[in-house]
């Protein structure tokens, strides 16, 4: 039965291989729903938070995932929207990658609210006031809509598809897609940019607080782009190691350098400004609040060095790494920038959370640390199993990598297969980005 499931013309290990890589990923889980159940029923105590750090590890890594999810909406609108064919040998595993983001990071913000019976109170009385109202309602929407988004990715098993039902409506599902992506990438838009907005306007935070952009404070936007950046170097990693455990080759090299030149564009717009906002924060916007800047960096934990890490090495330089051609042709360089484009993520939202409620505000404020408790890292580890099991579950039976097929034919006989040529719509924006994009450092 295993085996009428795989896809035809590619090959998967033995179903007894599969359960034993399922195995340690199974009791993982196990273990992080057992934290998840200690939260929910006996309560928040069982955590490292408080009144002061009422954001801990969860929100920090929520903020790290959603930003890395950004990869489903961002692909999504580079194909669908401004026609980057080039993008199909990676959009369904963008969908799916998005998918487990969003999906476990809803979950973590349930156990983290630690009221599941009143979480529909959110949607029934909203703060209109408030942006995590915003947050939740796009969160909530978006997820949806990746979940009709991996619905046609299931439904392309070869089994599935002798139902003729199932089929015409996977085909018909296929024609809403560029709908569908217009609408993730609106929502996501918005989320982004409001979990950045979040920070930017806590004025009793000065280390985080920033002037208004419109209505908007400038983080807002840092978030948005940094998230664009970041989402597609995720996406090229996320499929480099599902080709060193499967030893196989999933895509070509072109779809690795094309993934790497927009990550490229976002970050050096990101570091830009990035750079512009930090200015302005050091000689206005922080002593206008009566602190001045060099006080939020005289501990050694939270240094100057942090600083120069986030904008200078995980910013400027993989930034000029992926917008060279050259550069981008070693394979190992260019996995190494996208790396390091993750890496700026992290510590960003790290530096947003962690840094912004350690570092004191009043006269008698201390500077204080935080340490997850086990229940946290374990909920969180949840997610990472359960990511890992629903990607290995979907790889297996459905159709991910498009290329696959061809790619192992092409290797079988001992050739590389010629590139193919990807016809796209032309469009004025899509002309734009061609011009921008192929410019050499």
């Amino acid at each position: 039965m295993d085996s009428l499931l795989i896809p035809r013309g590619v090959q998967r290990t033995t179903f007894g291989r599969f359960l034993l890589w399922l195995l340690p990923w199974s009791a993982l889980l196990l273990v992080g729903l057992y934290a998840i159940y200690l939260c929910l029923i006996e309560g928040l105590y069982h955590t490292n938070m408080d009144n002061r750090f009422a954001f801990g590890i969860w929100i920090f890594l929520d903020l790290t995932v959603i930003a890395l999810g950004a990869g489903a909406f961002f692909t999504g609108f580079l194909l669908y929207i401004l026609r980057r064919t080039e993008l199909k040998a990676v959009i369904n595993s963008a969908v799916i990658i998005g998918l487990i983001c969003y999906s476990g990071a809803v979950l973590v913000l349930m156990v983290d609210v630690g009221q599941p019976l009143r979480a529909w109170f959110t949607f029934w009385h909203p703060n209109t006031h408030s942006m995590l109202t915003e947050v939740t309602f796009c969160l909530t929407c978006y997820l949806i809509v990746l979940l009709i988004e991996y619905i046609p990715i299931v439904l392309k098993n070869r089994q599935l598809r002798q139902i003729p039902k199932f089929l015409v409506f996977e085909f018909q599902l296929h024609k809403l897609m560029p709908v569908f992506a217009g609408i993730g990438t609106l929502l996501s838009f918005f989320h982004q940019g409001s979990l950045g907005g979040l920070f930017g306007v806590l004025r009793g935070r000065p280390f985080a607080f920033r002037e208004e952009l419109g209505i908007w404070p400038s983080t807002f936007f840092l978030f948005v782009i940094s998230a664009a950046a970041a989402g597609p170097s995720f996406i090229m990693l996320t499929t480099r190691l599902a080709e060193a455990v499967t030893r196989k080759r999933l895509v070509r090299d072109d779809v690795y350098r094309f993934l790497g030149r927009v990550s490229g564009i976002m970050l050096i717009a990101y570091v830009l400004l990035k750079t512009v906002d930090t200015l302005i924060w050091i000689n206005s916007t922080s002593p206008g609040s009566g602190f001045p800047a060099f006080e939020f960096y005289a501990t050694r934990s939270f240094g100057t060095w942090i600083l120069f890490t986030e904008i200078v090495l995980f910013g400027l330089l993989p930034a000029l790494v992926l917008l060279s051609e050259r550069m981008r042709r070693n394979r190992r360089v260019l996995f190494t920038a996208g790396a390091l484009v993750c890496c700026g993520v992290l510590l960003n939202r790290f530096v947003m959370t962690i840094q912004t409620l350690a570092l004191p505000t009043l006269p008698f404020d201390a500077f204080l640390t935080y340490l997850p408790s086990w229940e946290e890292v374990a909920a969180f580890l949840f997610v990472i199993a359960y990511g890992m099991i629903l990607y290995s579950v979907t790889y297996r039976y459905a159709t991910v990598f498009p290329q696959e097929k061809e790619l192992s034919m092409a290797r079988a006989d001992g050739a590389e297969a010629p590139a193919p040529s990807f016809p796209r719509r032309p469009s004025f924006v899509t002309a734009l980005i061609d011009r921008f994009a192929s410019s050499k450092l």
